[in-house]
């Protein structure tokens, strides 16, 4: 989910669908909207040589689309082994179930109320399939049980609604923290920066190949919309709603809602530290 249209200095990429690195391609659900942008990116993660794959959420309950992502696998000589859940918005994670059935698979996921299987995810964790690689990094902030996963193969991270290919991302408050979130994006700097990371592969939009560019352009987009809220506060807009038709007079009116969701967050962290 986004908040706002692309921004001035936001670090672009490419592919929407399709092979985005040696061991990941994209299959691009048709949810297309102001909230998803193009769609929800479904990937299909898996060594070259390996028979075996791993779906990175499967997206929302379109059998049309659930089935695109098994043929995919299929296409590539691939079995879908396992699917995993970056957190649990419909868009995301709704599918779920119903892939599941399609593949025989497990469904892993941090929330426990998402998982088929007597298995989940947490920080520290290494999902390892046919060879396959992915380290489970825990961000929360866009939602309490949002997961990223690093696949150090490629030098990727798989972002979900963490970080975007295109816009900002939304705080959902009150699952949605922002504390958290900018903790966890200082995370996942350390691995661009520590490990080299480069590529981000997010749940929306394009993939970014600028990964350290696209997370120092989160946090300094946080920073700069939080000193507008304050800002906004200080000159006398109290309520969410009124900091939104001030602060975000320039996004279009249908992310709104969405902007209420962030300003709640952001109101909420300024509360806490003593800043309003």
């Amino acid at each position: 989910m986004t908040d706002a249209a692309a921004l001035p200095g936001r670090p672009r990429g490419g592919i929407l669908s399709g092979p985005a690195t040696l061991r990941a391609v994209n299959v691009l659900a048709p949810n297309a909207s102001a909230m998803t942008l193009d769609g929800t990116n479904t990937w299909v993660v898996s060594e070259p040589d390996s028979r075996s794959a791993v779906v990175i959420d499967p997206g929302p309950l379109d059998e049309g689309h659930l089935r695109a992502v098994v043929d995919a696998a299929a296409k590539a000589g691939k079995r879908v082994a396992l699917t995993l859940l970056t957190h649990g918005h419909p868009d995301h994670a709704e599918g779920a179930a119903r892939f599941a059935e399609l593949t025989g698979t497990k469904v892993r996921a941090l929330d426990p109320a998402l998982r088929l299987g007597d298995e989940g995810l947490g920080a520290g964790d290494v999902v390892e399939v046919g060879g396959l690689e992915l380290r489970v990094v825990p961000t929360p902030g866009h939602t309490a049980d949002s997961l990223c996963f690093h696949l150090p193969a490629d030098r990727a991270v798989l972002t979900g609604d963490t970080v975007l290919g295109r816009g900002t991302s939304v705080v959902a408050h009150p699952d949605g923290r922002l504390g958290d979130y900018l903790d966890s994006l200082r995370r996942l700097r350390s691995l661009t920066v520590d490990d080299g990371v480069h590529t981000v592969l997010p749940g929306h939009g394009p993939v970014l190949e600028d990964a350290q560019g696209a997370v120092e352009f989160y946090l300094a987009h946080r920073a700069h919309r939080l000193a507008q809220v304050e800002t906004a506060v200080e000159d006398g807009y109290r309520t969410p709603g009124e900091v939104v038709g001030h602060v975000y007079a320039d996004v279009d009116r249908s992310l709104w809602p969405a902007a209420e969701l962030s300003v709640r967050a952001q109101l909420e962290y300024l509360e806490e530290h003593g800043l309003i």
